[in-house]
């Protein structure tokens, strides 16, 4: 392989990764067979001293990136040195080799359009943590997007990489960025040359629209002029599409219908975080990478990290009203007694509806069967003396005695049942109190 140039001693050109607006990165060899992926700024610094502007600021910035490494993150792409190339007098910045794919290939054929939930959430947890803790030691990234986030196959970690950006003046950002930046992450006030902590959050929040949608928000037609500042515009001022349709619409055809439908119920938290990360204003969104961090893991761990099946809800719901009902019931027969006095059983209560029942019937049968009687009597008074009269009352007089008797004791009968009944209820519920009473000492159930 040719050596278009060498970019410093010990350090072997072995040719280039990726080019690009904000530079190129090459495969790099140090002596030992370390590989490495090197950086290189495409701005040429002939002066390598502190008094040029360039030269210091690269500096500066870069002995920001340096200190990421004091306290190494596994989803932070790790700083090994930085220098000026030997030829051409590139900045560069080497850092280690990542083997394994970025985000942005992931997205594409053999690969489904759209990530499963389960994997946006990690995406989400490794690029938040990767954010805190840049911002932490004040380092902006700036160039937050898909393909400057891989995924690691010896770690299965995410891993975010290339901070290009944060190495070059606000001059050469701006002018990077209008002619070969990613303008389908950049925030809003990125058009205008600035980077601020929220820069990265607005820029993280499209990573994770994509990886849900299968697409970026407003994404570039072609690569001209017209169609760059589009996008630009559509970032500053055209509402953001539903994620969630986007979603629907590219549901890979290979998956069931129970796999689709679990895949539609994206967690609420998740949609919010990514609402909140692609404000207009930055102030609107999360402060810096801690405060995004500190969101991812709240949500997590605020409900399930993939939403219950439909079916599965219902069942808890049903579960959870049977418990509810019966713990009410519970209550119910414990209070009982002292709201009311007495607690009768079913059968008691229907004992004792039947026996007034015929009791009355009773009653009204012996009061019809005494008018036939009443009436003979009465005509028999018309053909008799009076001395038979005076015997004839007397005998209905006694009759009557003798049914008043009948029903008194029927009567006595029917209120001694009652009352036996009622003393075994009023007996079960007291015992029935006594069990249902726990002590009041331990902790009540929260349901």
């Amino acid at each position: 392989m040719s050596k278009v140039f060498t970019i410093t001693e010990g350090l072997e050109n072995l040719g280039a990764l990726r080019t690009g607006g904000q530079g190129s990165v090459y495969k790099g060899k140090r002596i030992g067979a370390i590989y490495s992926a090197v950086k290189l700024i495409p701005t040429p610094i002939y002066t390598e001293n502190r008094d040029d502007k360039n030269y210091r600021n690269f500096e500066n910035e870069v002995a920001k990136l340096l200190k990421v490494n004091e306290n190494p993150s596994p989803n932070v792409v790790k700083m090994l040195s930085f220098g000026i190339t030997e030829s051409g007098s590139f900045p560069f910045i080497e850092m280690e080799y990542i083997e394994g794919p970025d985000l942005c290939e992931l997205l594409q054929p053999p690969h489904q359009k759209i990530f499963t939930l389960s994997e946006v959430i990690k995406v989400a947890q490794h690029l938040a943590a990767a954010l805190e803790h840049c911002h932490k030691l004040g380092v902006k990234h700036g160039d937050v997007k898909s393909n400057n986030v891989k995924y690691n196959l010896h770690t299965a970690n995410y891993v975010l990489l290339d901070f290009g950006l944060a190495i070059m003046s606000e001059e050469q950002r701006r002018s990077s960025i209008r002619h070969a930046g990613a303008v389908e992450f950049m925030a809003p006030e990125q058009n205008e040359g600035k980077m601020l902590l929220q820069t990265d959050v607005y820029s993280y929040g499209i990573i994770l629209y994509e990886l849900l949608g299968g697409e970026v928000p407003f994404p570039l037609p072609g690569n001209s002029d017209t169609g760059r500042n589009s996008v630009m515009i559509s970032h500053m001022e055209s509402e953001v599409p539903d994620v969630i349709a986007l979603r629907k619409t590219n549901l890979p055809t290979s998956w069931t219908e129970e796999q689709k439908t679990r895949e539609m119920q994206v967690p609420d938290w998740l949609l919010k975080l990514i609402e909140k990360c692609l404000q207009k204003d930055p102030l609107l969104r999360y402060s810096d990478g801690m405060a995004l961090h500190e969101a991812v893991l709240s949500g997590s761990l605020s409900g399930n990290v993939l939403p219950i099946e439909n079916k599965a809800m219902d069942s808890l719901k049903a579960e959870n009203e049977m418990l509810r009902k019966q713990v009410l019931a519970l209550e119910n027969t414990a209070l009982a007694p002292e709201r009311n006095g007495i607690l009768l059983p079913h059968f008691a209560f229907a004992f004792m509806i039947i026996s007034i029942i015929g009791l009355i019937a009773f009653l009204g049968y012996s009061h019809f069967r005494s008018e036939p009687q009443a009436q003979q009597a009465v005509q028999t008074i018309d053909s008799i003396p009076p001395a038979v009269d005076t015997t004839a009352q007397e005998r209905r007089r006694m009759a009557n005695q003798r049914k008043m008797a009948e029903a008194a004791a029927t009567k006595r009968a029917v209120d001694s049942a009652i009352n036996a009944e009622i003393k075994k209820a009023r007996d079960k519920a007291a015992d029935s109190t006594e069990d249902l009473n726990p002590d009041t000492t331990a902790s009540p159930v929260q349901f």
